[in-house]
C-alpha cells in the first residue's frame, strides 16, 4: 500500500479531551476521529487492527466449536421484558420507538436475542451442548463516556452463549472459553489478570474477568503476593483476623464465659470512631449495624422478621417471589465495610443502599448511629461472618446515647442471616494461602458467566431430554470488548513517540521509507514491497514528497514493527544495503537489499509464530 492512495491524517497536537495514551495515540496516528460525544470512527488504519483483533478472536471461537451468527442489534422489547431487564437496567439501555409507537431496544449485550432463536428452534436434548456467538454493535447510554474507545457509548463486542442439558457440560464450555480467552490475550500481545468476579445484573453462579492493570481503570483488583490468587474487590473474600465459630451451638458455648449483657451510656457518641474514643478500646470490638433498602428483592423472606410486608410481593419472571421494596439490617465488625455488591448479590436485589434516616428511626426506633441486632426485631438482621467470632463486643441498643457492652453474637443475638459482607483491601490476608493481599486498578477486557437457568427459565425455553420429559437448558455467557481490547494494546504498547504494535495487530508489518521518492531508490524501494507482498508481508510504503524527519516521526508514531530506510549513503557500499529498525529498539542495523525482504519475512514469521503459539 501506498502511503499517498491511503487516509493517514496524523497530528502533532493531542486532542484536548484525550487523557489517556490509547486516546491520544488512536487521534495522533489517525486511527480514529470522533463524531458526537462517546461516538467514534475507524479510520483506515485503525480499522486494519480492529480487524485483527476480530480475527483472532473469531479462530479461537471456531477453534472450540462455537458457531457465528449475526442477529439484528435492534430487538423488540417484548424480549427485555420478558427477561425482567427491561426495567432493571434503566437508563442505559437505548429505547426506540418505531412508526407505529411499537417499543425496541438499541442492544447493550445479547442475551435476550440468542436465548429467543434457541427457544423457537431447541427441541430436542441431541441438539445440546450448543455454543454460539456474534462479533457485533451495542449500544449503553453511558452517562459519563470516555477514555476515547475505552469507554464510548457505541462499541464492538464478541458475545457468545452456550446452552446445556446440565452443570458438566456448562463447566467443559466454561473452562474452555476461559482457555481461548487466555490464548486471545495472548497472541494480542496483552497481559491480563483473570480474576474472580461479581455476575452483577447478569445474573449465575460463577464468574470470571480478564482485567488489565490501568491507571484509570473503573475496577479494584485484590491480589495475592504468594499464591496468584485475585479477585475484583466486589466478589474478594479473605482469611479473617479471628477463627470463626463452626457452629452456632459452638458459638453459644464460647458465649458462655463472657460477662453478662451492659447497657452502658454514651451520651453524643454515636459514630465508630467517637466510640473508639470514648471506651478506649479498638474499633474490631465493636459491632456496626446498618440499615439498607434493597430494591426487588428476589430472596424467599417467608421467614424474616415481621418488617417484611409480604403482600406487596409480587410474581418474578422466574415464577419467584419479588419484594419492590425491604429493609434489612447490616452488621458487621467496627473496622471493616459493607460490599455493597456482595449485600446485592446474597439478597438478589437490583440495587441496595444506605436508609433514609427517617427509615432507620421508623425501624430501629432510635436516631442514626444507635442500631445495633440485640433486640432488633422488626427487620431482618444479616450479619457478615466476622460477627460470628466475636464474643465481647459493643454495640448500639436501639436508644439514644446508649450502647450495649459485652455482646456475644449466639447469645445475645442470632441473625436470620449469615454471609460474606465485608469488603477486602489490601493488607487483608489471602483466603486461599494466608499471604497479603494488594491492591492494584484494572479495566475489564473480558468476562465469562454461568447464567444458570435466569433467562431460559424467563423466557420459557424447553427441551425433551433422552426419557422424554420437558426441561429447561441451563447457559453460559461470555463476552469481549474489542474497542477496549484495541486500546488496552496501545497502553501496554507505547512510548514518547507513538505506537509499538504487537505483530499479531499491528495495521502494516513493514514500513518502507525512501529518503528520496525518485529515481533509483524509488525503483528499489518498490521492488523491496512487492517481494514482501509477495511473500504475504503487509507493507505500507511512504512515497510522499516529505522531509526524511517527517516520515521517521510519522513511522515511530503509527509503531509499525519494521521500518526499512533506503538512502544514497548506504545503497553505495560495496554491498549495498537497507537501515532495518526494529520499532521499540534503540538500534538500528544493515540487510543486504538482496536479501532485505527474506531476512524480514523470516523474522516476521518467526514473532508471529510466538505470539500465537
Amino acid at each position: 500500500m501506498y502511503f499517498t492512495q491511503t487516509f493517514i491524517p496524523t497530528l502533532r497536537e493531542v486532542p484536548a479531551d484525550a487523557v489517556i495514551v490509547s486516546h491520544r495515540l488512536m487521534f495522533r496516528a489517525g486511527m480514529i476521529r470522533k463524531l458526537g460525544n462517546g461516538l467514534f470512527a475507524y479510520l483506515p488504519l485503525g480499522l486494519r487492527s480492529f480487524r485483527k483483533v476480530e480475527q483472532i478472536i473469531r479462530e479461537e471461537m471456531n477453534g472450540i466449536g462455537a458457531l457465528e451468527i449475526k442477529p439484528p442489534v435492534i430487538v423488540p422489547a417484548e424480549l427485555w421484558k420478558a427477561s425482567g431487564r427491561w426495567d432493571a437496567m434503566g437508563e442505559s439501555l437505548l429505547r426506540v420507538k418505531n412508526r407505529l409507537g411499537s417499543d425496541f431496544v438499541v442492544s447493550p449485550t445479547a442475551e435476550e436475542s440468542f436465548t429467543a432463536l434457541i427457544r423457537d428452534e431447541l427441541a430436542s436434548y441431541r441438539q445440546l451442548p450448543l455454543a454460539l456467538y456474534q462479533i457485533n454493535t451495542k449500544y449503553r447510554d453511558e452517562v459519563r463516556p470516555r477514555y476515547g474507545v475505552m469507554r464510548g457509548r457505541e462499541f464492538v463486542m464478541k458475545d457468545a452463549y452456550s446452552y446445556h442439558a446440565d452443570e458438566a457440560s456448562l463447566d467443559k464450555t466454561y473452562q474452555a472459553m476461559g482457555r481461548a480467552y487466555r490464548r486471545i490475550f495472548k497472541r494480542c500481545g496483552l497481559s491480563v489478570i483473570p480474576v474472580k468476579a461479581d455476575s452483577g445484573a447478569m445474573g449465575g453462579s460463577g464468574s470470571e474477568e480478564f482485567m488489565v492493570e490501568s491507571v484509570i481503570g473503573d475496577n479494584t483488583l485484590i491480589l495475592c503476593k504468594n499464591c496468584g490468587f485475585g479477585a475484583n474487590v466486589e466478589k474478594a473474600a479473605c482469611k479473617d483476623d479471628f477463627d470463626a465459630p463452626p457452629s452456632l451451638e459452638a458459638a453459644q458455648i464460647a458465649a458462655a464465659s463472657t460477662q453478662p449483657l451492659e447497657k452502658i451510656d454514651t451520651p453524643s457518641v454515636k459514630t465508630i470512631d467517637e466510640l473508639w474514643g470514648f471506651l478506649k478500646t479498638e474499633a474490631k470490638s465493636f459491632i456496626k449495624t446498618l440499615i439498607y433498602r434493597a430494591l426487588n428483592v428476589a430472596l424467599d423472606l417467608s421467614s424474616a422478621p415481621g418488617g417484611t410486608v409480604l403482600e406487596k410481593r409480587k410474581p418474578g419472571t422466574d415464577g419467584t417471589a419479588v419484594y419492590p421494596e425491604a429493609f434489612f439490617a447490616v452488621a458487621i465488625r467496627g473496622d471493616i465495610d459493607v460490599n455493597e455488591v456482595k449485600l446485592a448479590a446474597v439478597l438478589k436485589a437490583s440495587e441496595v443502599g444506605l436508609a433514609a434516616d427517617t427509615d432507620v428511626v421508623r425501624l430501629t426506633g432510635a436516631p442514626v448511629g444507635f442500631a445495633g441486632p440485640v433486640g432488633l426485631s422488626k427487620i431482618p438482621v444479616i450479619a457478615d461472618i466476622t460477627v460470628t467470632a466475636m464474643k465481647d463486643a459493643v454495640t448500639g441498643a436501639l436508644i439514644q446515647d446508649a450502647h450495649y457492652a459485652h455482646v456475644a453474637y449466639g447469645r445475645d443475638f442470632v441473625p436470620w442471616l449469615t454471609a460474606d459482607l465485608r469488603t477486602v483491601v489490601a493488607g487483608d490476608c489471602c483466603a486461599l494461602c494466608g499471604g497479603e493481599l494488594y491492591e492494584k486498578k484494572g479495566n475489564e477486557l473480558g468476562h465469562i458467566f454461568k447464567l444458570g437457568y435466569k433467562y431460559t427459565q424467563a423466557m420459557q425455553v424447553h427441551y425433551l431430554d433422552e426419557n422424554g420429559k420437558s426441561r429447561i437448558p441451563i447457559m453460559g455467557c461470555y463476552g469481549i470488548g474489542l474497542d477496549r481490547t484495541l486500546a488496552s494494546v496501545i497502553e501496554e504498547h507505547h512510548d514518547d513517540d507513538g505506537v509499538i504494535w504487537p505483530m499479531t495487530i499491528a495495521p502494516y508489518q513493514v514500513l518502507i521509507i525512501p529518503v528520496k521518492y525518485e529515481g533509483e531508490i524509488k525503483n528499489l524501494a518498490e521492488q523491496l514491497a512487492q517481494k514482501l507482498e509477495q511473500a504475504g508481508i503487509e507493507v505500507l510504503l511512504d512515497d510522499r514528497q516529505e522531509r526524511p524527519g517527517v516520515k521517521f516521526k510519522d513511522g515511530d508514531l503509527l509503531g509499525i514493527p519494521y521500518r526499512v530506510i533506503l538512502g544514497d549513503k548506504n545503497l553505495a557500499l560495496e554491498v549495498p544495503s537497507v537501515e532495518v529498525k526494529r520499532r521499540g529498539e534503540q538500534d538500528s542495523y544493515l540487510l543486504p537489499i538482496d536479501g532485505a525482504a527474506e531476512a524480514l519475512t523470516g523474522l516476521i514469521h518467526t514473532e508471529l509464530a510466538e505470539l500465537n503459539r
